[in-house]
């Protein structure tokens, strides 16, 4: 039975096809991307991959960008795996490879999918003691497989053709089944050869579904009901993993079924309906939401569902959290409080069949409503007056709606866009657990060109600009319609205020007059400069109207040191947590 796989862990039959036709390891490599929902892939040309480029762009169905650089082009497969379940790119042996390892490394980091593909050598100076270009002047071809092995959930070398289509399919399947990247080298000179082993049209993959442990689902459910329906007033949190686990729909049917309220950690923002009754906001130890970290901190039971505690989600390991009032919920495990832990327990089957077991409890949801205030207005501007950040973000907010979605880049956009009100079906991204700097402008290439019906709104800090800039280009290529609001504070604010000196100073660019060079009146850029509220206005009014189908790249100017408190308060914590003496010996 052939099967058309539309999603992970989803099929539809379709007939098999009588016709065999022998294909060749390039148009086998492009329709396997094609199957499983790439469309476009992300590239840097070089000379061992150029031969397999030609096949990609030979198929019908994808589309190859060229990207400026191959950091770019890895951070632009992270963003488009955000939008669509799975990405790719394509560099060149070591040169590119090295350069591609650092967004390689934040996919891991996030749970996503990206399939890395480097072109490699003639298959002919394997096992020879020749000295390649690209290379560190050693015969030995490995330096670049061992540096991928950490930071990939499987590594194929692809130099002969006999094993070639198993070990590009178990690779490309093991990135779907364990939501992380894959290495994929090809020789140079196998690309274009027929062999029997490829198919013109290749079978499609049929992912079987994981299935728990049913005796240890029942068990791990019976558990938590009974911890959940002794408790008074608890609390459900949802974590980032919700994603790899694909259990978002599972998580909102047991918020509607059980009434506690629901919280996010912040790395889960965009992942959990913010419209929803119960939603109380992020819970992040001393910077939460106003009333959302009281709430979730005085509970006499919490329930973690995917979560990731790290130094930067616990603000310096300085949450007010205690293992026996918690239920933490993996994609794969139950455990509950300092009791009995349950493996093989998948998560959505595990939130499915926990709602229909735990009695509705709105207490908690009640005390909320009871102390909750609502948010302060800013305070009345003076005519003229230099824009505030908390203005600019109020201004934000009022773009959002289902049609959007946020970037935010790691420094205080992490915070400021973390208190947006997400309307349904707004998107969200950030990468909070690898924090790499730049990181944005790639992942709004990728997202963009992965979302076409949503209007990407990115929020970037200058010193993280001057990391990824050139790939702006690549968006006006591309056609893109992001929205670029460049926050120029004159330095790398969030390194500030977890421990300052002159080395946070940057050197101040023209950033308009750059994207206006890299425009250079090709395709479609606006930008513009903006010091006050009124500015910002007529920027945005020109922004979402005028030029609502050209990439629009708005300056923004503010002072070095009007940053969120939020931001105040967790770097002094991140800061002690950093500086922690040794222990002693």
């Amino acid at each position: 039975m052939e099967t058309t796989v539309n999603q992970i862990g989803s099929a539809s039959p379709a007939p098999i096809k009588a016709v065999h036709k022998t294909g060749t390891l390039g148009s086998h490599l492009a329709r396997r991307l094609a199957q499983i929902g790439v469309k476009d892939v992300f590239s840097v040309p070089g000379d061992f991959n150029l031969t397999l480029l030609d096949y990609l762009i030979a198929d019908p169905e994808l589309n190859l960008v060229g990207c400026c650089n191959e950091l770019n082009a890895g951070y632009a497969a992270d963003g488009y795996a955000r939008a669509k379940g799975v990405g790719a790119c394509v560099v060149t042996f070591t040169v590119g490879g090295l350069s591609v390892l650092n967004a390689v490394a934040g996919a891991y980091s996030e749970n996503l999918p990206v399939i890395c593909i480097v072109g490699g050598p003639n298959s002919n100076d394997y096992g020879t003691n020749r000295i390649l270009h690209h290379t560190i002047g050693l015969p030995d071809f490995t330096q670049e497989l061992r540096c991928f092995q950490t930071i990939t959930c499987a590594q194929v070398v692809v130099n002969n053709l006999d094993d070639a289509h198993e070990q590009i399919d178990t690779a490309i399947s093991t990135a779907l089944k364990e939501c992380k990247p894959v290495y994929i080298s090809i020789s140079c000179n196998l690309p274009g050869i027929p062999h029997p082993t490829f198919s013109a049209e290749p079978v499609p993959y049929f992912l079987a579904p994981k299935i728990s442990n049913q005796l240890g689902l029942e068990a791990a459910v019976e558990a938590t009901a009974e911890f959940l329906n002794k408790a008074v007033k608890p609390v459900i949190v949802a974590g980032p993993k919700l994603r790899v686990a694909n259990a978002q729909k599972a998580f909102v049917d047991l918020a509607n079924a059980c009434g506690f309220p629901v919280a996010i950690m912040p790395s889960a923002k965009g992942l959990v309906p913010e419209h929803h009754p119960h939603f109380i906001g992020t819970y992040w130890g001393a910077v939460s939401t106003s009333f959302c970290g009281e709430i979730v901190e005085s509970a006499d039971a919490y329930v973690f569902v995917g979560p990731i505690f790290n130094d930067y989600s616990s603000v310096g390991y300085s949450l007010l959290i205690k293992k026996e009032k918690s239920i933490i919920v993996q994609p794969n495990r139950v455990t509950v409080g300092n009791g009995p832990s349950f493996g093989w327990v998948f998560m959505a089957d595990f939130l499915t069949l926990l709602a229909k077991k735990l009695k509705k409890n709105s207490t908690a949801v009640e005390n909320y409503r009871r102390i909750f205030v609502p948010p302060g207005v800013a305070l009345k501007r003076e005519k003229d007056e230099p824009l505030r950040v908390n203005i600019l973000f109020k201004h934000i907010q009022d773009m959002l709606c289902g049609d959007t979605a946020v970037i935010a880049e790691t420094g205080d956009s992490w915070f400021n866009c973390q208190k947006l009100v997400l309307p349904e079906n707004c998107g969200y991204e950030f990468q909070m657990q690898y924090g790499s700097i730049g990181w944005s402008v790639g992942a709004t290439l990728g997202y963009a060109q992965a979302a076409k019906d949503k209007r990407v709104i990115a929020c970037i800090g200058d010193g993280s600009f001057q990391v990824t800039a050139q790939d702006i280009s690549t968006m006006i290529r591309c056609g893109q319609r992001t929205i670029i609001f460049l926050i120029n504070n004159g330095g790398y604010t969030i390194e500030v205020e977890i421990h300052d000196g002159p080395y946070n100073v940057i050197k101040n660019w023209n950033y308009t007059g750059l994207v206006d060079a890299i425009h250079n009146g090709e395709g479609k850029c606006w930008t513009t400069k903006v010091r006050t509220e009124d500015e910002l206005t007529e920027a945005i009014a020109t922004a979402t109207g005028t030029h609502k189908d050209s990439l629009c790249f708005i300056e923004v100017f503010v002072h070095k040191d009007d940053t969120s408190k939020e931001l105040l308060e967790w770097g002094s914590r991140v800061s002690a947590a950093n500086g922690r003496p040794p222990n002693p010996q």
